[in-house]
């Protein structure tokens, strides 16, 4: 099965970093980066306040049969204390990008 996988970073240097990690271990067969994401959130001791920060998506495509070992690389690299991993399945699509995600990540 084949999977979207969001991530979000505090800038564009950090989802640089994290991207460019995720490629060279074909953990993925691309990574898109969206800056200038607004996220709105609870955070703090008591997550009793709400919080707002700029940042950066990123939205990797792969195999669901990578997504353990992309989240541990994303929980040992990230600067966050709970960094967002998100996977959603991809119900459809073209046969020849499912195909080229297959044939660019690692084999498993």
């Amino acid at each position: 099965m084949y999977i979207v996988v969001f991530m979000t970073c505090p800038d564009e240097d950090d989802a640089r970093f994290i991207s460019r990690l995720i490629l060279e271990r074909r953990l993925a067969a691309c990574v898109n980066v969206i800056p200038g994401v607004t996220s709105r959130f609870w955070w703090g001791k008591k997550k009793s306040r709400i919080h707002e920060s700029r940042e950066v998506m990123l939205m990797a495509k792969t195999k669901q049969a990578l997504l353990r070992e992309l989240t541990r690389l994303i929980k040992e690299k990230h600067q966050y204390e709970t960094p967002e991993v998100i996977a959603i399945p991809i119900i459809g699509g073209s046969k020849e990008y499912t195909k080229w995600i297959n044939e660019e990540t690692k084999r498993q």
